[in-house]
Formats: C-alpha cells, sequence, structure tokens
C-alpha cells in the first residue's frame, strides 16, 4: 500500500520561510511526476509546484522565484522550500506523486499540512 506523509507546514510570519518533506512509501515500482498543491478556504485545489523525475519544474506563477521545488529519487521525497511567505499563501499543502506500484498505477495524495503565514 503507497502511502505520502507530508511534514514541515505550521505558523510563520509574512517574509519567513518553511521546508515542506513529503516522503513516499510501499510497494513502490516507480515515481514520474511529483508535486505540491494547496487549496485555501472557500478555494479550489491549486498547483502550486511540480517536478519531473528528470528534475524538470514547474511553478505557479503566484510562487515564482520565492519557493522551489527538489526530489531524492534515493529517497522517494520530494521537498517544498518556501520563502518570502505572504499571507495569500496560508492553506493545507497537499504533496502528491504519479507512480507506478505493484498493484495498480495513478496518483497519489498525501494527507495535507496546513501552513499559516500571519503576523
Amino acid at each position: 500500500q503507497v502511502q505520502l506523509v507530508e511534514s514541515g507546514g505550521g505558523l510563520v510570519q509574512p517574509g519567513g520561510s518553511l521546508r515542506l518533506s513529503c516522503v513516499a512509501s510501499g510497494n513502490i515500482l516507480s515515481i514520474y511526476t511529483m508535486g505540491w498543491y494547496r487549496q485555501a478556504p472557500g478555494k479550489e485545489r491549486e498547483l502550486v509546484a511540480a517536478i519531473t523525475a528528470g528534475m524538470s519544474t514547474n511553478y505557479a506563477d503566484s510562487v515564482k522565484g520565492r519557493f522551489t521545488i527538489s526530489r531524492d529519487n534515493t529517497k522517494n521525497m520530494v521537498y517544498l522550500q518556501m520563502n518570502s511567505l505572504k499571507p495569500e499563501d496560508t492553506a493545507v499543502y497537499y504533496c502528491c506523486a504519479d507512480l507506478i506500484s505493484s498493484s495498480r498505477g495513478g496518483r497519489f495524495w498525501g494527507q495535507g499540512t496546513q501552513v499559516t503565514v500571519s503576523s
């Protein structure tokens, strides 16, 4: 059974930084794209950043220049370094991975971690 577990969320002041981590575990055969989405209250879930197995990255315009996504393929981990945080970055952040396991392929999601940017 595949699991994605996020960590690193919390409360931070505007202008501060946080680093989110996500580890994928289980009977994983291959991981393709990994990414981070977020969902603020009353809003739809949106893509924040994604990274392919070949390390190509894609960012939402709202976070370009402030957030950096990276991954460690040897550990099945993906990270999101968030700098210069703004109140509008407040949301639940979800890790996702497009992968193939011993039982099925598809997109898997973590349970989410809260990020709150407030003074």
